[in-house]
């Protein structure tokens, strides 16, 4: 069934391309953008938000309703969107394994002399567009209007939740280690991560099917929890795997010192010495490869990961157990059930 989804989705987003260009002339007005864009949108990815927005609906409805895969594009520009933005603050040059948009685009300003602006600065503006495409894919569902303003404030939630965990992610880098707490990670986790990958595209799938607020709540609860749970595992992913894995560079997250649930714990859990390495490798300007394997080292002293994975198994389960009180069809829930399980296996 994801599979379903996804090839469906796959198919519309190159749709989706053509019509912009069609409609708006992107093509015509700027190459530039409009390649950018194409070039970045139709990238491999795995449509997670889209998908889900399609159980999300799928689960209450009789049938599809008019334009309902059109619709769910408006979560993965979202995303698309998002990244571009994350990127720039990152510094990161690679995004799916290829280059990020600024990156693409700096590269494209080097053919040229006496540039006023630069990559950074054209890709802020290909983020805006997207933003907009991201509007106007939703508004093409067609449903009951009530049902679309009510989707419609979901999805802009997403954006503002999103938006408000990367500003806090990036006030808490700046705060020493050991005055962060487990529930301010948890806070950063909950609003740029779990609400518009999981909580959000769910709940705004089952509200523009006609659910009550009870029912889109249980999403949305079921949502934050498996969230947690899976920027846990990609904290884990992004500080023990390999770059050719990930499609980003393992030493971002420590460039950027951001404090996740491993580094938390491991420095709530060391010896003065490995307090302080901790504390010295969050605080450099540009952490290096000798700095990720000192934090690597220090975690598992600490037993961090072993704390990390436990803490993913019991995530997994209070999202389950939330699952199990929704009215989701059988089918749907079954199905949610077992994306679960593949997506959070370590």
């Amino acid at each position: 069934m994801f599979t379903q989804i996804k090839n469906k989705i796959d198919r519309q987003l190159i749709a989706f391309v053509k019509d912009i260009d069609k409609n708006y002339s992107l093509s015509k007005f700027s190459p530039l953008l409009f390649k950018s864009i194409k070039d970045f949108v139709l990238r491999d990815g795995k449509r997670v938000r889209p998908i889900l927005f399609v159980i999300g609906y799928l689960g209450f409805a009789k049938k599809p309703a008019p334009n309902l895969y059109t619709g769910a594009l408006s979560i993965e520009l979202l995303h698309d969107f998002m990244l571009v933005h994350d990127d720039i603050i990152d510094k990161s040059d690679t995004r799916r394994s290829k280059p990020s948009m600024h990156k693409m685009l700096n590269d494209y300003l080097k053919g040229f002399k006496k540039v006023k602006f630069n990559g950074q600065d054209l890709s802020i503006v290909v983020g805006d567009v997207m933003f907009a495409l991201a509007i106007r894919a939703f508004l093409s569902i067609n449903v009951d209007m009530k049902r679309k303003e009510e989707g419609l404030k979901k999805l802009i939630e997403a954006a503002l939740y999103t938006g408000s965990g990367e500003f806090l992610e990036l006030v808490y880098s700046l705060k020493d280690i050991g005055k962060i707490t487990k529930e301010d990670i948890y806070k950063v986790y909950d609003y740029k991560t779990a609400c518009y990958t999981f909580a959000c595209p769910l709940s705004t799938g089952a509200l523009l099917a006609g659910v009550n607020q009870r029912q889109a709540e249980l999403l949305f609860k079921y949502g934050i929890y498996l969230g947690r749970a899976f920027q846990i595992k990609d904290d884990i992913l992004g500080m023990f795997s390999e770059e050719a894995k990930t499609g980003k560079s393992a030493l971002t997250d420590l460039k950027e010192a951001k404090k996740t649930v491993l580094i938390w714990h491991a420095y709530n859990n060391s010896s003065r010495e490995n307090k302080a390495k901790i504390k010295q490798i969050l605080t450099k300007k540009n952490a290096a490869v000798k700095d990720l394997l000192v934090m690597r080292k220090a975690i598992m002293e600490a037993k961090s990961l072993d704390y990390a994975k436990k803490e993913v198994v019991g995530l997994l389960r209070k999202s389950q157990d939330i699952l199990s009180l929704s009215r989701i069809k059988p089918r749907y829930k079954n199905i949610l059930h077992h994306y679960a399980q593949q997506i959070l296996t370590l």
